[in-house]
């Protein structure tokens, strides 16, 4: 998490404002204006009251025209001014959200395998959401308040220049201080308030996703007790902010009235000594309790900012991170022949999963990996597609570092089908093709023929139309299983490595997959399993332990 000020964390994030500064200054501009009609309207109706009062020869139809003219110009430079803020708003959400997902796929695997999934949803959609508030109400309301307060204050020193300082002292108080000391004390409480909604975020989407468990086993009650649990922790960090969202109001509604009578005593002293006249007291009045606008609207950001502050931070944490394996780029492209695994060790955090590998892969070979869960065969693979970096070692291809190849280039060579075969909410069509954007349906069908998932595809009534629920959930295990597998050959790569590619299949499936996978005589295939039945069309056998091989 960012530890940096707010202030900071605001420039960071303002700083990305740059491309859309022609509508900032048109919003900033539009503001200033807007305010300072709103701001004149009760001090000119001062003026056609006092002009009343006082039989001044001064246009009465000329000052109300003014005032109606003025009202009008407010509501529409206001409608102008949230029209491009929210432009930039929603324009920036969507850079955010761009820069997110890349980050996101430069992370992973290796970055987000510990992550919270529930809270990396709630970030790419709750955090950023929030910060709508900072980019259409934050940057121009400060910029307008600056300006349309300096403004204020020449009049008010035109005036007088003790009422010039007296608005001053109003403005910083309500527009610095009172923000200042509300984000400093809610701070706390906002990013506890983040981790708490991603928390609940992640809570319930791990109770519907083990709907089935909770419901065979009878966890449904304590479920709930700790969702209920979770509502109230989240209900208490809540209404710290609410309470300090009374004191920002409380301390806004003391300024106006504090700084107001002030203003006015000071003119009534005046007044006794003669050198002013009571109208001018009056309007100078008139004008403090109206200037507040800008600056209470900034008072009243300090509430909202300290939520937008604690999303900022999330975001930028996560903007900030670095990947464990860098994207490599510019490179010459290079072909696909021998993978040398040489002294290869690695550990996760601490736990040594693979120590001392050393082997060479020849092209066109089929490689079974033989080993018990837990030997380090699917991390190998990992190793293998650059998921990951040794610690010790190194891993060549064509006798060059893979870490020196780019990584398209590297990914494109292998086609890579886990454990855990992850579908799309989308056709079972387009769950394919992914391996091959232009891929026609004959290439597709082709592919899904080798996998032995075409007769089942084409017997559904939508045939290869046919939507597949949210993780492929509408499917049973070998049916996504061999999905999995007709996207590594529509693929069509060089090299194939799959891990436990048939677990979930029953003899007759897995023979045909074998068959289809023993016809690719021109591919590198390692094959990972556990069972030696599953490996018998390898040339020759890798038996793994312990990180070891045998």
């Amino acid at each position: 998490m960012h530890k940096e000020s707010n202030i900071k964390i605001m420039l960071k994030m303002a700083g990305l404002v740059k491309p859309l500064m022609f509508y900032m200054i048109i919003a900033i501009t539009l503001g200033v204006l807007g305010f300072l009609c709103a701001i004149f309207i009760p001090y000119l109706c001062t003026v056609l009251i006092t002009s009343i009062a006082t039989n001044t020869d001064t246009s009465i139809q000329i000052l109300f025209s003014i005032i109606i003219v003025i009202a009008i110009l407010r509501g529409i430079l206001h409608y102008g001014e949230q029209a491009c803020n929210h432009y930039i708003a929603f324009k920036l959400l969507a850079l955010l959200r761009d820069k997110v997902f890349k980050v996101l796929r430069t992370l992973a695997p290796a970055k987000l395998e510990g992550k919270d999934r529930g809270n990396l949803v709630y970030m790419v959609t709750g955090d950023i959401e929030a910060l709508e508030v900072f980019y259409a109400h934050t940057i121009s309301p400060i910029l307008i308040a600056i300006i349309t307060s300096c403004i204020l204050l020449v009049l008010f020193y035109s005036m007088h220049p003790i009422f010039a300082l007296i608005a001053l002292l109003a403005y910083l108080f309500t527009g610095l201080f009172i923000p200042m000391i509300i984000t400093k004390l809610g701070r706390k409480e906002g990013e506890e308030t983040k981790e708490a909604f991603g928390e609940m975020s992640s809570y319930t989407l791990e109770s519907l996703r083990g709907m089935q468990d909770i419901l065979q086993y009878q966890e449904g009650q304590e479920r709930l007790e700790g969702m209920q649990k979770r509502s109230d922790e989240l209900n208490t960090k809540q209404k710290k902010l609410k309470q300090h969202e009374g004191t920002s109001s409380s301390l806004g509604s003391f300024s106006v009235v504090f700084f107001s009578l002030l203003i006015f005593l000071y003119g009534c002293f005046l007044f006794i000594n003669k050198e002013m006249d009571f109208s001018t007291i009056l309007l100078s009045t008139v004008l403090m309790v109206s200037s507040f606008g800008p600056v209470l609207a900034l008072s009243a950001l300090s509430n909202h900012l300290l939520m937008t502050m604690a999303s900022a931070r999330r975001v930028l944490s996560l903007l900030d991170e670095k990947p464990q394996v860098e994207e490599i780029t510019g490179k010459s492209d290079i072909a696909f022949g021998e993978i040398n695994v040489d002294n290869v060790h690695f550990a996760y955090d601490q736990e040594w999963i693979l120590k001392n590998i050393n082997y060479n892969f020849k092209p066109g070979k089929t490689i079974g990996i033989l080993g018990k869960s837990g030997s380090g065969k699917s991390t190998l693979l990992k190793l293998l597609m650059r998921f990951f970096s040794p610690n010790q070692g190194t891993i060549s291809l064509q006798e060059k570092d893979i870490d020196q190849i780019n990584t398209a280039n590297l990914r494109d060579m292998q086609s890579y089908v886990t454990q855990e075969t992850i579908l799309f909410h989308d056709t079972i069509y387009n769950n394919i093709k992914i391996a091959h954007l232009d891929a026609s349906l004959q290439e597709v069908e082709a592919a899904c023929k080798k996998a032995n998932i075409h007769d089942f595809i084409t017997s559904l009534p939508k045939g290869y139309e046919t939507p597949v629920s949210e993780l492929g959930e509408s499917l049973s295990g070998g049916e996504k299983q061999r999905i999995a597998l007709a996207r590594a050959f529509l693929h069509d790569s060089p090299c194939i490595l799959l891990d436990e590619p048939t677990s979930n299949l029953d003899i007759l499936n897995e023979a045909i997959i074998l068959k289809s996978l023993k016809e690719q005589k021109e591919k590198t295939i390692l094959l990972v399993s556990h069972r030696p039945s599953t490996l018998k069309i390898a040339d020759k056998i890798l038996e793994m332990e312990n990180g070891r091989v045998c």
